[in-house]
């Protein structure tokens, strides 16, 4: 009985976790609205303390945006990420800045 009760109770648990990691992918039109509300604060845009911000509002919104926004969210992230540092690799910044750019062009693109 003690073994049924515990299997019983693992199989709870894996229902409920599986229910919890359900996909809720939000539409190209929704992560539109979403990223136009972050970008729209002019809080997210002074220095690092903006850049910062910007990235923690942006990552939960990259983890259910549209498959057309995933990546131009990760581009922004990695750029934000190494802009926000106390002392950002250069080199690496600049590497960034081409896919910070076309992020740029890729929202412009899909939420214009």
């Amino acid at each position: 009985m003690k073994k049924l009760a515990t299997a019983l109770f693992a199989a709870g648990l894996v229902a409920s976790a599986t229910a919890c990691t359900g996909s809720n992918q939000l539409s190209t039109a929704e992560t539109c609205e979403r990223i136009q509300s972050v970008v729209s604060s002019p809080a997210n845009n002074a220095g690092k303390t903006g850049m910062n911000r910007l990235a923690n509002q942006i990552r939960p919104i990259h983890a259910v945006a549209s498959d057309e926004l995933k990546p131009a969210l990760q581009s922004i992230l990695e750029y934000t990420d190494e802009q926000a540092k106390e002392t950002p690799d250069e080199a690496k910044l600049s590497e960034l800045q081409a896919g910070y750019e076309q992020a740029g062009s890729t929202y412009s693109q899909f939420c214009s």
